[in-house]
C-alpha cells in the first residue's frame, strides 16, 4: 500500500466543520481539504458553527475568532465546557496576532496566522487527529 493511499484514507476518516465570516477563505479551506478526502461542513458565524457542530459531532473544527453573531471566543469555549464536544481538536485560524495565548489558555489545540495556506492547515488538522487517536488507543488498553 503507498503511502499517499493511506494518508488519503486516514483523511477521509475525518469530518471536519470550518466556521469563517470570510467566505473566500471558508471556500479555499473547505475545497483543498475535501481535496485531500476529509468530509467538511461549513458555517459562515459563530451560532451555526455552534448548532453544526452540535447535529455532526466533527473530529475537528477550524475556527476564526474574529466573527459576526456569535464570535470564536464564545464557540471555542462553549466547545470545551460541553463534555458532548470538550474532545473536538479546535484549530485557531486567525489574523489576531495577539490573540495566540489567549486562545490555547482557553482550549484550542492549535494557533495557525492567517493568511494560512490550506496545505498547512491540512497538515495541523492531519498531526492532531494521529495524536487524538493515538491517545484513544492508548486509553482502549487500560
Amino acid at each position: 500500500m503507498s503511502h499517499a493511499y493511506r494518508r488519503r484514507s486516514f483523511a477521509e476518516s475525518l469530518a471536519v466543520i470550518i466556521i469563517d465570516d470570510d467566505v473566500d477563505a471558508r471556500q479555499m479551506y473547505a475545497e483543498y481539504l475535501r481535496h485531500q478526502g476529509c468530509t467538511v461542513f461549513t458555517a459562515p458565524d459563530g451560532r451555526s458553527g455552534l448548532n453544526k457542530i452540535d447535529e455532526l459531532k466533527p473530529d475537528v473544527i477550524v475556527l476564526d475568532l474574529a466573527m459576526p453573531r456569535v464570535d470564536g471566543w464564545t464557540v471555542l469555549k462553549n466547545v470545551r465546557e460541553s463534555s458532548l464536544t470538550s474532545q473536538i481538536a479546535v484549530v485557531v485560524v486567525s489574523a489576531m496576532s495577539d490573540a495566540r495565548a489567549q486562545a490555547f489558555h482557553m482550549g484550542c489545540d492549535a494557533y495557525l496566522m492567517k493568511p494560512c495556506s490550506p496545505d498547512v492547515l491540512y497538515l495541523q488538522i492531519h498531526a492532531l487527529s494521529r495524536f487524538q487517536a493515538a491517545a484513544r488507543s492508548s486509553r482502549s488498553f487500560m
